[in-house]
């Protein structure tokens, strides 16, 4: 099967759709207590849970995703967590064909049942996409990758909602040979590069 490369693109952007995201999945440590994974306080966060379990919303998001996949030859497709789990069901839902195939991938191999660690119809035989709703460090990404290729499967790219382009996700996932397209861009100010409560869209 012949997938082609990936070329950035802010069309998207224009299209109202991220900013749409944004605005939903903003939280503001003014409104409620936020609290980050060393145990302080934070002005800000986005949880894009909010907006990818809006149907609405999902719907669209889902179109996009499964046309630009569709685009570059692309059919199967895998996420992990709550995020990337929700970017598939609405990726396989949406409208066209060819039909996306839609995987989960576990935290850790189910000790029961089938015993699987990817679950849905995948095929091992053919390449995937992986699917990450926002990427700051690439350690999640890099998690669920090295689970999938544990499956035997060949992992191609990944597509995330949003990019913190200060992070190192980019280029430790592209240093794996994956290409990364992204619905947007999140860039610190200039005058600020010692926190993240003053991320602007890129």
């Amino acid at each position: 099967m012949k997938v082609e490369n990936f070329e950035q693109s802010a069309c998207i952007h224009d299209s109202g759709l991220s900013e749409e995201i944004y605005n939903m999945a903003l939280v503001c440590g003014e409104h409620e207590g936020i609290i980050d994974p060393d145990g302080g306080m934070v002005d800000w966060l986005l949880d894009l849970r909010i907006p990818l379990l809006n149907g609405s919303i999902a719907g669209k998001l889902g179109k996009f995703i499964a046309d630009r996949l569709r685009m570059a030859g692309c059919r199967q497709i895998a996420g992990y967590g709550f995020g990337g789990n929700a970017m598939v069901c609405a990726a396989v839902n949406a409208d066209g064909y060819p039909h996306l195939l839609g995987g989960f991938i576990r935290p850790r191999r189910k000790p029961h049942g089938r015993q699987r660690l990817i679950e849905g119809p995948l095929d091992s035989r053919l390449p995937v996409v992986l699917l990450d709703d926002l990427l700051n460090s690439g350690s999640t990404a890099l998690h669920a990758l090295t689970q999938l290729r544990n499956e035997g499967f060949q992992v191609i790219g990944c597509f995330t909602v949003c990019e913190f382009t200060w992070g190192e996700g980019r280029a430790r996932l592209e240093k794996e040979g994956l290409w990364v397209d992204t619905l947007m861009e999140l860039t610190l100010n200039s005058e600020n590069t010692g926190s993240s409560d003053s991320a602007v869209r890129g």
